[in-house]
């Protein structure tokens, strides 16, 4: 077969044996290919039911994944049933009015800010019901801030009961600029705490809040009357040293003749303190060591012995710390084995701090007279003003000195005695202006602690000047309930908030500053073209 076709019609005898040969020639050549198809066709079939095997063994593997999908989704929907059973649920909250969220929202809200701050309070609830697994709304800390607002002008607007023994405890707050903030709570002596228990927020509340630039004796005069209009004549208004803020409550005596005015026993001590202790030489040159020592050890292995910061208000009501720094080190000087000093040597504890050595019977005397004081303002927190005051708290002076020297083996001397003396005095003074079995307030301390309140909701802001928030200061004395928002929300509108605002703090310092820049703003493009051709 592997003879050519022309070699072959050469070999054959005929013709016809040639063309019998060409086609015996093309049947080998179909059924060859017949071969290879038949082969080519068996082996697909067998590819086919490979494919078909596998295809039925992938088809049962998916079915039984799906089954297994089918099951945890099921046992996954059951779980979800049990965990939303079992999950805690807000109380049921409809909201207020027009606004989106219930009393009980708003009431939480404004607690929490009270503590945290307004933007924080946003973050922290937030926290809170994710971690509950609630999925909730929370409102944003500028609709608080408006809440906050909205109930601290309900606050101030509220109907005072009428009674006899209200007292009014007023002071000034300033920040930044001419503004100062009067600030006027009250509280009835006839609920005050019991003798021991200091007065607290929620014993007070707010009745003014009042910012202007000026506050003379005229201008009190007229804050005081208009108060005495709105809420009754006070049977005391108890104030600091403040000249304007005492001498304008004498305008109150023609309205009611029993109306006494009485000082404020916190800032009286200080006073005296700063008479006796400020007055000594001794004490200035102390004052002038501590502050180069602050700047000496500051940024040194001594960095934990830094005397506390120097406050220039209000300097001897914030005296004890300082005494108490001083007497600290003395004894850490003469303790070399004390863990307070371990590692700084004894040479460098020496000539840093080893001046204190000179003004130690100073500092037992400074002491001395500071823990009058620090005695004197516990015993009017807590027992207040009343007959016999005086003499309960000089006999209580004079059991703790006894006692003090006895255990430090210091004799009390004759500064601590005059700080007593005065402080007696001013007791007998106060307490000669009561009626009989009388009771009243002698601080204002739960005052300062309010404008702390105030200043905790500022924050940063808080040296920037009065701004909008100070319509807030009502809100910040005791927690809200779901039914005191509703009385607040139904006494003072959004609208009525916004006029206190708009009548109150007409501009803010903020604003003032604002438009100094944008006016300066709008021409500096021109200025820096002026500039660059110079």
């Amino acid at each position: 077969m592997g003879t050519s076709w022309k070699g072959f019609r050469q070999s054959v005898k005929s013709r016809w044996s040639a063309l019998a040969g060409g086609l015996w020639r093309s049947r080998e050549r179909l059924a060859d290919k017949c071969r290879r198809l038949r082969q080519r066709l068996k082996e697909q079939r067998k590819q086919i039911r490979d494919l078909q095997s596998r295809h039925e063994q992938q088809r049962r593997a998916n079915a039984a994944v799906l089954g297994e999908l089918r099951e945890q989704q099921r046992q996954w929907e059951l779980d979800r049933r049990v965990l939303a059973e079992s999950a805690p649920r807000l109380p049921d909250d409809p909201p207020l009015s027009t606004h989106g969220y219930g009393a009980r929202m708003v009431s939480l809200c404004v607690n929490v800010a009270q503590k945290v701050g307004l933007r924080a309070s946003e973050t922290v609830l937030q926290i809170v019901f994710d971690w509950l697994g609630l999925e909730q709304k929370i409102p944003d800390w500028t609709t608080i801030r408006g809440w906050m607002q909205r109930v601290g002008v309900a606050a101030l607007e509220a109907p005072v009961e009428s009674a006899d023994d209200w007292i009014w405890m007023a002071d000034h707050s300033n920040q930044i600029g001419p503004e100062k903030a009067l600030v006027v709570l009250g509280v009835r002596a006839s609920q005050l705490p019991p003798p021991g228990t200091p007065l607290t927020h929620a014993d007070v509340r707010v009745l003014a809040v009042e910012p202007d630039t000026a506050w003379k004796r005229a201008d009190m005069e007229r804050a005081y009357t208009e108060l005495a209009e709105r809420c009754g004549s006070p049977r005391a208004v108890l104030v600091d040293g403040a000249a304007e803020l005492r001498d304008g409550a004498e305008a109150l005596k023609s309205r009611r003749p029993d109306t006494i005015v009485l000082g404020d026993f916190k800032h009286k001590a200080a006073n005296v303190l700063k008479s006796v202790v400020g007055g000594d030489e001794r004490f200035a040159e102390f004052q002038t060591q501590i502050g180069q020592t602050r700047s000496a050890i500051q940024q040194t292995e001594l960095a934990h012995l830094v005397p506390p910061g120097k406050r220039p208000k209000a300097r001897f009501m914030n005296l004890a710390s300082t005494l108490h720094w001083a007497a600290m080190v003395l004894w850490l000087l003469d303790h070399p084995e004390a863990q307070g000093r371990a590692t700084i040597t004894a040479e460098r504890l020496e000539d840093k701090l080893g001046w204190l050595r000179e003004y130690a019977a100073d500092v037992a005397r400074w002491r001395a007279c500071q823990r009058v004081v620090s005695l004197g303002v516990t015993f009017v927190n807590e027992q207040g003003l009343s007959h016999g005051a005086a003499r309960r708290f000089e006999e209580r002076v004079a059991s703790e000195l006894a006692a003090t020297e006895r255990v430090t083996t210091e004799p009390s001397d004759h500064a601590s005695r005059e700080v007593a003396h005065r402080l007696t005095a001013f007791l007998q003074e106060s307490e000669s202006q009561l009626h009989a079995d009388e009771r009243l307030p002698l601080s204002t301390e739960i005052l300062e602690s309010s404008f702390g309140l105030y200043k905790q909701l500022e924050r940063q802001h808080s040296k920037g000047g009065f701004t909008s928030l100070l319509a807030s200061f009502g809100s910040l004395l005791s927690p809200t309930t779901p039914e005191s928002i509703r009385q607040a929300f139904s006494r003072v509108s959004v609208k009525a908030t916004r006029a206190w605002i708009k009548a109150h703090i007409p501009e803010t310092l903020r604003s003032k500053r604002q438009t100094a820049y944008r006016e300066f703003n709008a021409t500096a493009p021109r200025a820096t073209t002026l500039g660059t051709t110079n």
